[in-house]
Formats: C-alpha cells, sequence, structure tokens
C-alpha cells in the first residue's frame, strides 16, 4: 500500500466513527401521562364524533354515516381501561351505556383497542381508533364484517341543564 492510500484510509475510517452518524436532537419530552389523561378526557366529553364507516367488500368503499354521543370519558384506576359514557346506534339499535375500553398510548395519540370484546348489547368488536386534533380514524371488525371508520370531533353543549329563557 502507498504511503497516500495509507493516509486515504485512516481518513476514512476516522471519518466512519459512530458520532460521525449522529444527529444532533433536541430532547424531545413527552408531556406527563396525568397531562395527557386530562386533555384527552376533555376533547371526549361532551363531544360527538361524526363520520362515516365502510365495510371491507360492499359499497365499493362508499361510507355510510355514523355518529357516537359521547357524554363523558374518565380514565379508572386499573391499568389502561377508561369509562366511555355513550349513546351507539349500530344497526336498529340504540342505546346509552356505560363502556370500560383499553386506551392505549402511541406517544401522546389515544388508541382505543378492542380485541373480541364484547360490548353487551352490541355485540363482539375488534377496532383500532385513534384521536389526533380533532378527529378520528381507525379500522373495525364485528364477527366475519370489518371495515374502516374516521370523521370529525365535535364539541357539544352541555345538555343536562335547560336553557334560560
Amino acid at each position: 500500500m502507498t504511503p497516500l492510500r495509507a493516509l486515504a484510509a485512516v481518513l476514512v475510517i476516522g471519518l466512519l466513527t459512530p458520532e460521525a452518524f449522529a444527529q444532533p436532537a433536541a430532547p424531545v419530552k413527552p408531556p406527563p401521562l396525568p397531562e395527557k389523561f386530562k386533555a384527552f378526557e376533555k376533547m371526549m366529553t361532551n363531544a360527538k364524533l361524526v363520520g362515516q364507516f365502510t365495510v371491507l367488500g360492499r359499497e365499493n368503499g362508499k361510507g355510510r354515516q355514523e355518529e357516537y354521543l359521547i357524554k363523558s370519558v374518565k380514565k379508572l384506576p386499573q391499568g389502561n381501561l377508561w369509562v366511555f359514557h355513550a349513546r351507539v346506534k349500530y344497526g336498529k339499535r340504540d342505546l346509552t351505556l356505560p363502556m370500560p375500553l383499553p386506551v392505549k398510548w402511541a406517544g401522546d395519540t389515544p388508541v382505543i383497542t378492542l380485541d373480541e370484546t364484547t360490548i353487551p348489547g352490541l355485540g363482539t368488536f375488534s377496532c383500532r381508533v385513534i384521536f389526533h386534533d380533532g378527529q378520528y380514524v381507525g379500522i373495525w371488525k364485528h364477527g366475519k364484517v370489518g371495515g374502516q371508520m374516521f370523521g370529525t370531533i365535535v364539541k357539544e353543549v352541555e345538555t343536562d341543564t335547560p336553557p334560560k329563557q
């Protein structure tokens, strides 16, 4: 090896240290979980999910209207369970009930995660539904039928107090 090649090899090896590949990154510290929990409760309490859902293999992917009225959402002390007090219209059924649902977190993004979970009066479901910036999107399965769902989160006015006249 010539001295020039040896010098070039030393320079190249010197440049290929781990530090050469490291990119300085500003540390991003996620907000503490209690703050995320409070923000999710606020976003979802007295809210209406207004959007569409599709059924795979039917209607060429055209969506049907859906709407869920959520009166309140509260974290339970046990693990990742949250109680959603919601009105659900599904097929010919129209029910208002408390539903303990698991909510997991992808960073700062809440995700309802059901795996063959039975909801009394409605049936057994699997889903992944994420909520972010006033919108929701997800996938769902009920028995052999499944599809996608998406829409906006619309804040409702308190309905427990009659309007003043």
